[in-house]
């Protein structure tokens, strides 16, 4: 029996995670594209409190790793899990576990992505050079402020964003940092907004994030993006 060349089985090996995480992700967008809504949660929010306060480190780890696999697996429904966050445990700690699982999530998806597939890529643009190679290379120059960036104006979706930071080498550190504090500031508005969830639905009413929208939010971010920047062009026009 003929045994695959060790280059070969090295390469399926660490392809693996991602061609996993893909697969899991397409199989749970079928069985679960609606499985995240506000109805469910307004549903079982009476069993979701009651589990919060009679077990509530458990309850903490359940939510930590359903957001984390829901991102990891792209799985529709992140904004109403940050609602939850704020729903179930507050303002404090419902922020910090909404960024902590984010971030887990999309660090866990970059290392698979770099290690599956990134790699190569960055290789073969800095070979083939041209002006594909040295955009690379300036985004990994100023990758602390261009992830960042990237962050607090969510243009690229999540999922793409970890898979393209993947493929223009970037570090690691700088990746988990950059998204853990870039996520921070929408985060808050959500869970703000997840906190104040009893009220809405105790009134048989539906959660407005219509006001999302509405420049009083999205000047803030803007700006903080901006400031961002900032350093950037100061370096560029330097």
């Amino acid at each position: 029996m003929t045994q695959a060349p060790p280059r070969l089985s090295r390469r399926l090996l660490q392809r693996a995670p991602i061609l996993v995480i893909l697969a899991l992700g397409l199989l749970a967008l079928v069985l679960f594209r609606d499985w995240l809504s506000f109805d469910r949660l307004a549903e079982n929010r009476s069993a979701l409190l009651a589990l919060r306060d009679q077990h509530y480190l458990l309850a903490s780890v359940a939510f930590l790793v359903t957001y984390t696999l829901v991102v990891t697996l792209s799985i529709p429904g992140a904004i109403v899990l940050s609602l939850t966050g704020g729903f179930l445990f507050g303002l404090f700690p419902g922020l910090l576990y909404n960024a902590a699982a984010a971030t887990t999530g999309a660090v866990t998806v970059f290392a698979a992505a770099r290690a599956g597939f990134g790699r190569d890529v960055a290789e073969g643009i800095d070979q083939r050079g041209g002006a594909l190679a040295r955009l690379a290379q300036s985004l990994r120059e100023n990758e602390l402020w261009v992830l960042l960036t990237m962050r607090l104006i969510p243009v690229v979706p999540f999922f793409l964003a970890n898979l393209a930071a993947a493929t223009v080498g970037v570090r690691l550190r700088t990746f988990a940092l950059t998204t853990f504090i870039g996520i921070l500031p929408a985060g808050y508005i959500y869970t703000q907004l997840g906190a104040g969830l009893g009220e809405v639905f105790a009134r048989g009413e539906r959660p407005n994030l219509s006001i999302l929208a509405q420049p009083s939010f999205l000047w803030p971010l803007l700006a903080l993006a901006l400031l961002s920047l900032l350093p950037l062009l100061l370096k560029l026009r330097k």
